[in-house]
């Protein structure tokens, strides 16, 4: 499953990142990396995502939230 179909107020876990390698190092320097605990606030009309990770938002757009593999969990807060 990918960020992108994650469902508001879920809580997941990240399993892989398949972007850019640029993006992907962008992203894994803000915290987002494999075994990395999530959870999706909002979703916005046109695709973005705001995620919570280790205690920080962040919104992501549907190009990069379509490339990146979680998994569900169930659990306390991210």
């Amino acid at each position: 499953m990918t960020l992108y179909e994650a469902k508001k107020d879920g809580r997941y876990t990240i399993e892989g990142l398949s972007v850019e390698p640029s993006i992907t190092r962008r992203l894994q320097a803000l915290g987002l990396n494999d075994g990395t605990r999530i959870q999706v606030l909002n979703r916005k009309r046109k695709g973005a995502l705001i995620i919570k990770v280790r205690g920080t938002r962040l919104a992501l757009g549907r190009h990069i939230s379509s490339h990146i593999e979680i998994q569900e969990e169930s659990g306390e807060e991210a």
